[in-house]
C-alpha cells in the first residue's frame, strides 16, 4: 500500500508539449523474466538490507507501492499498470539496499518533466545527487552536461536523447566499480568510480508529468 502521504484521485492533465492531454497509450512491456520473491525488507539494526545475490525481484509492477517508501509530498498515484505524479517534489525509496545489480524500467516523461533513478543511495531519508548515483531524466536541464541519459556530477550521456512524450527504457548496472547506463537501447554512460557501494534506489518526481512502470531487478 502507499504510505505516508494521502493520495488524491484527481484527474492529471499531462502537458506533453502540444501533444494530447490524455494518458499515451500502454506500450508492450519487456520480456524480462522475473520472480515474486520477497526478502526482509531491513535488517535486524533497522537499515535497508542488502538484497541477495542471483535475485530477480518485480519492484514494481503496477498493482501497489509495497516495496517503496515515499519520501516528500509528490502526488503518487497508481493508475493501470503505472505510477505517476505531477505535483510536489519527492522520491519513491526502495525497501532494500543493493550493492550490484541490472535495474530495468520504464518511464514516460513530459517535455519539461525533471526526474531521475538514484541508485546506492547513502542515506535512505536524504535522496540527492550528492550522495548517490543521479541516472538523469531532465532534457530541458539548464546545464545540458548531465542532462537525461547522463550521471550527475559523474558522467555526461555519450548520446542526446529526448524522452519527452513517449515511454522510454533504462537499463543500470551497477558491477563493482563498473557503471552502466543504457538509455532506449543506447549506452549512454560506461564508467568505473568507486564513489558509492551499495544502498537504496530512489524514483524521483522533481517537475513536469512522471511516470514509472515495470521496475525490474535483478542482483549480480
Amino acid at each position: 500500500m502507499i504510505r505516508n502521504i494521502g493520495i488524491v484521485l484527481l484527474p492529471f492533465v499531462w502537458l506533453l508539449g502540444c501533444t494530447s492531454a490524455e494518458d499515451p497509450e500502454p506500450a508492450q512491456p519487456g520480456d524480462a523474466a522475473s520472480s515474486e520473491a520477497a526478502p526482509d525488507a531491513a535488517s535486524a539494526d533497522g537499515a535497508p538490507a542488502a538484497a541477495a545475490e542471483d535475485e530477480s525481484v518485480t519492484l514494481f509492477d503496477g498493482t501497489n507501492l509495497d516495496r517503496w517508501n515515499i519520501l516528500g509530498d509528490a502526488n503518487w498515484e497508481l493508475v493501470n499498470d503505472y505510477v505517476r505524479a505531477d505535483t510536489g517534489n519527492g522520491f519513491l525509496v526502495s525497501d532494500l539496499a543493493y550493492d550490484n545489480f541490472e535495474l530495468t524500467l520504464e518511464f514516460f516523461v513530459n517535455v519539461e518533466a525533471n526526474s531521475g533513478v538514484f541508485i546506492r543511495c547513502q542515506d535512505p531519508e536524504q535522496i540527492g545527487a550528492a550522495n548517490c548515483y543521479e541516472v538523469n531524466i531532465f532534457d530541458t536541464r539548464a546545464d545540458q552536461t548531465y542532462r537525461t541519459g547522463g550521471i550527475v556530477d559523474f558522467a555526461a550521456p555519450a548520446a542526446i536523447i529526448n524522452t519527452g512524450g513517449r515511454w522510454n527504457s533504462y537499463e543500470i548496472v551497477a558491477d563493482g566499480s563498473r557503471l552502466l547506463v543504457t538509455l532506449n537501447g543506447t549506452v549512454t554512460v560506461d564508467i568505473e568510480d568507486e564513489t558509492m557501494s551499495s544502498g537504496p534506489f530512489a524514483l524521483q518526481y522533481g517537475a513536469g508529468a512522471v511516470m514509472f512502470r515495470n521496475v525490474r531487478v535483478r542482483s549480480l
